[in-house]
């Protein structure tokens, strides 16, 4: 059955472009007469916040969306993601990095975009010197382990039913050196975003990954996760980016007008659809 998601981290409250991305992956369900499923991605535990949460759930109620229940929180299923980390490690796939943001940020100018980060594990006596010294680690993954367990990545690609940010539809050959060697579990919780969307979308089953064009490069890491992981690939759809009167994308950082703030000021749900260039759902 057609299933897909919509995945908001409760560390602010909702805007249009939100909403934009919850209402186009609900009329495709809708469509398809499948799954609807509202995933809290909270493993940020220091941004997250219940307040945040509550004000989620009202506005996609504002919207006419209903969703599947339980509604599955990432912070209630860590186990899962620990889990998935030790498969990984015991196939040789992950290494322990001690390295600090600031360390990786050496030598780059500040207008700089950082580089994807390639590395390897330390030397084993390093390594059990600074575990005995208690400094915290991060969990990589290596991509040249993974290109070795794997025979290469030529056999690694996704359908593309939208279109990524350059046009790109259809058959992807998918191209995880882009990202680096990605932290799968962070120093703090133990897990990070790309392992958690993987697996939850595999546990979850869903078929339909229906996102912004900002998460298209996403697709390609997570594809190799996938792989690693024996899990099935979704496929990808993703959508334009809805932008503002100054033609920047809708962002938290930029304090975009809220959907609270719309709907105190008496916009209603059907309003927002059509100046958002949705048909009624």
């Amino acid at each position: 059955m057609f299933a897909t998601r919509f995945a908001p981290s409760p560390t602010g409250h909702l805007h249009r472009g939100h909403a934009f991305s919850a209402l186009t992956a609900f009329d495709a369900a809708q469509a398809a007469e499948g799954r609807f499923v509202l995933r809290i991605e909270d493993i940020d535990a220091t941004r997250s916040r219940p307040e945040f949460e509550a004000s989620i759930l009202e506005d996609l109620a504002w919207l006419g969306l209903a969703w599947e229940r339980p509604v599955r929180r990432q912070s209630e299923h860590l186990a899962d993601y620990h889990r998935a980390i030790d498969v990984l490690r015991d196939k040789g796939l992950v290494y322990r990095c001690f390295r600090t943001r600031k360390e990786l940020d050496i030598g780059r100018a500040p207008h700089e975009p950082a580089k994807p980060f390639v590395g390897s594990p330390l030397p084993a006596d390093e390594e059990a010197a600074r575990l005995e010294r208690g400094e915290a680690f991060a969990w990589r993954l290596s991509l040249d382990a993974a290109r070795r367990a794997l025979g290469g990545f030529d056999r690694l690609g996704f359908v593309e039913e939208g279109a990524g940010p350059d046009g790109e539809t259809g058959c992807i050959q998918a191209r995880p050196e882009t990202a680096g060697d990605i932290v799968l579990a962070r120093k703090d919780v133990g897990v990070a975003y790309h392992l958690a969307v993987v697996l939850d979308d595999g546990l979850q089953g869903i078929t339909h990954v229906i996102r912004g064009q900002d998460l298209f490069e996403a697709a390609h890491i997570q594809r190799l996760l996938q792989a690693l992981l024996d899990l099935p690939t979704p496929t990808y759809r993703h959508h334009r980016l809805l932008v503002g009167p100054d033609g920047k994308r809708y962002a938290k950082r930029d304090r975009a007008q809220t959907l609270r703030e719309l709907r105190a000021a008496g916009v209603t749900p059907e309003q927002l659809r059509a100046e958002m260039g949705l048909a009624g759902g």
